[in-house]
């Protein structure tokens, strides 16, 4: 339903581009530093009140200009969204302050892009329309690409190339997808297209071609090696920030496009559990052949992804405590990712490489570094007292909620794929952390990763440590948000209101056809 205060909902990318507009014109660096940390702190506090306000009222919606709805720019939220929005803005708050501690700021544009990017996510995570979901991804990589080759390393630029080549090529394919959907049904707004994909038909060919595109931008198997090759050559806050905001966009909008447009169809299981057994077991075991932390780091993003997409293979017979699992892996994964980049990234930027062969003995020589790592570490593989144990147990109890060959196939592969990651930050443990100290002449003793830097990643261990002890909280948090989404005739009523027409192209011209007539067409 929509109510007084909808109107609130274009603030979350108005604010963002407003302060990126300061950002750039400001001559103080120092101004452009805290509107860097404020405006993440801010939507913080937004994305908690919205949380909590939409749980309580349903989804909320706003028509841009107050058009009607189906023709309007459409933003709205539901407590799916909403949580969505307060971990990214955490993990943007993170990355940022890393960002400050570590000079990144030095460069005069740095604020303003973050905040941009910061813009686009939120957009993206609100926007009830495919075509606005392609532009506010446009306006989230805008952005990304200036933050890539921000420094000017040789390295950096070259994973810059691969970065803009991949996102490039597949925005391209997403609105291609996206002019199918228009051409198919009159309509891109998803409201409208509430389950019609979920037969046999022209759409459900042309929402395809928007999920494959969204496929390659979380980074699943087989599209998946571009992210590991991008990642890690961005310095370590560019990492931190899409680790935590780039794939996490494109996963909130398969959720919402495969339980909203795809009406859950179960037809596709059997393909969404093949192709996120072989994405667990690609990323679990691919960061053994790496040699930097931020590689191996990376391979751990690509594993986490199918942990989070699985679940849309079990929906059948609980929809609500499925989903709900998928959610509270996203957020652990989130946070957890976060950190042991970050906490990696202060490494590097301290002892000035992330090579495993160059690193040795820091387990004695940064023993509070070592904790937070481990921290982090065992939260991915799925240890207590982390979020990953819940995260890996919710994911695995909705599996084999099923009690078929396909649930038992997805618990081995989660057992193989959780073995692999143990292995992985085994060897990142060994190599850089355990072993003999390093040569004095090369690295003093004087040393040393300051607390400022390593401060960002251990508030993100110790959140994850927080999340563990409120599993109460968290559950039920998810769950609401599953349910949020799950409510499509609320999404519905709170995009269209009482509309029961969208316009469509006939014959070369404009028409008004109703919006269920637009739909059995699609059919």
């Amino acid at each position: 339903m929509n109510n007084d205060l909808s109107w609130v909902l274009p603030l979350f990318v108005a604010v963002p581009l407003v302060a990126t507009a300061v950002a750039v014109v400001i001559p103080s660096r120092a101004i452009r530093d805290v509107l860097m940390v404020l405006v993440p702190g801010i939507g913080i506090v937004a994305g908690a009140w919205l949380f909590t306000h939409t749980a309580e009222t349903g989804t909320v919606a706003h028509s841009v200009g107050l058009y009607d709805g189906g023709i309007a720019i459409p933003f709205a939220a539901d407590p799916f969204s909403a949580v969505m929005i307060l971990t990214t803005c955490i993990v943007a708050l993170a990355s940022n302050l890393f960002a400050l501690v570590a000079g990144e700021t030095r460069a005069r544009f740095y604020p303003a892009l973050a905040l941009m990017l910061t813009a686009g996510v939120n957009g993206a995570l609100l926007t009830a329309d495919l075509f606005n979901l392609f532009v506010f991804i446009e306006v989230m990589l805008l952005p990304s690409y200036g933050l890539i080759a921000m420094t000017g390393t040789w390295s950096r630029l070259a994973g810059g190339r691969m970065f803009v080549l991949v996102n490039l090529t597949t925005s391209t394919v997403l609105l291609i997808g996206v002019a199918f959907v228009y051409g198919v049904a009159g309509t891109v707004n998803m409201a409208a297209l509430a389950g019609a994909a979920a037969g046999n038909g022209p759409l459900t060919v042309a929402m395809g071609v928007v999920v494959i595109a969204l496929c390659v931008k979380a980074g699943v198997f087989p599209v998946h090696t571009w992210l590991p090759r991008t990642y890690p050559g961005t310095s370590p806050s560019v990492m931190g920030l899409f680790s935590g905001l780039h794939t996490k966009v494109a996963v909130y909008a398969l959720f919402r496009i495969y339980t909203v447009v795809f009406d859950l169809d179960p037809r596709w299981s059997w393909l969404i559990a093949i192709v996120c057994i072989i994405s667990m077991l690609v990323g679990a075991y691919a960061g053994l052949a790496e040699h930097t932390m931020r590689r191996v780091i990376a391979y751990q993003m690509v594993n986490g992804m199918p942990f989070i997409l699985v679940v849309l293979a079990f929906t059948t017979l609980d929809p609500v405590r499925a989903l709900a699992a998928g959610i509270l892996y996203a957020l652990h994964h989130m946070i957890t990712v976060g950190s042991l980049v970050l906490t990696v990234g202060a490494v590097e930027e301290t002892y000035g490489t992330g090579m495993l062969t160059r690193l040795s003995g820091l387990m004695r020589r940064e023993p509070l570094v070592s904790a937070i790592f481990v921290m982090g570490a065992f939260s991915v593989i799925g240890f207590p007292p982390f979020s990953g144990v819940w995260g890996k147990l919710y994911v695995t109890l909705a599996v084999a909620r099923a009690g078929d060959p396909q649930a038992w196939l997805v618990i081995a592969a989660i057992i193989a794929a959780s073995f692999g990651a143990l292995l992985s930050m085994l060897r990142l443990w060994r190599s850089v952390f355990w072993g003999k100290d390093m040569k004095e002449k090369d690295f003093p003793a004087t040393l040393l990763v300051s607390g400022t830097k390593l401060a960002p990643g251990a508030a993100l261990a110790v959140l994850s440590v927080a999340m563990f002890f409120g599993a109460g909280i968290l559950t039920s948090a998810t769950t609401t948000a599953a349910e949020g989404l799950l409510d499509v005739s609320g999404y519905q009523q709170a995009v269209l209101g009482d509309l029961t027409t969208a316009v469509g192209v006939v014959d070369g011209g404009s028409t008004s056809v109703p919006v269920t007539d637009t739909v059995e067409e699609a059919h």
